[in-house]
């Protein structure tokens, strides 16, 4: 089951720090919802354990994630998969594109596509959708609060 979900966040903060942030993997724990661990192995590839609950499935997803397309301090994609056992498997990817606006702001736009299957798959696309949704206006909303405050 696939799905794409697209928003964008304006960041209060110059766009070189914001590249920056979300090429750190200590900010981006601290803003994926659920992220448990989040450990650089190479400049472009990142182990992560993230617990994610959707609707009466609860389930750990342990995956790598990749960055391609770098340019900075414009923009790249983030891809990743995880296995969460009997739960299933979440796969994906973002394009991530900064623009600036203004010498200290910085507009984030994110166009994301994921797919997921197992037992998370049968619980229906609308829920899969709202939560997925959810989670990324979480992530992006937390991740520019903490960028603009920092």
């Amino acid at each position: 089951m696939a799905l794409v979900i697209e928003g964008e966040e304006r960041i209060a903060a110059p766009i070189q720090k914001v590249w920056e942030a979300l090429n750190d993997p200590a900010v981006l724990k601290a803003t994926i919802p659920g992220c448990q661990s989040l450990e650089r192995k190479s400049p472009t590839e990142m182990a992560a354990t993230v617990v994610v609950k959707i609707g009466p499935i609860k389930a750990t997803f342990n995956g790598e994630v990749t960055l391609k397309n770098l340019n900075p301090p414009n923009s790249y994609t983030i891809q990743g998969e995880g296995k969460g056992g009997i739960a299933g498997f979440a796969k994906g990817g973002a394009d991530v594109t900064l623009t600036s606006d203004g010498p200290d702001a910085t507009i984030l736009r994110y166009a994301a596509k994921a797919d997921v299957g197992g037992k998370i798959a049968q619980l229906g696309s609308r829920l899969i959708e709202s939560t997925s949704k959810k989670l990324a206006g979480q992530f992006f909303s937390t991740f520019g609060e903490k960028v603009g405050a920092a």
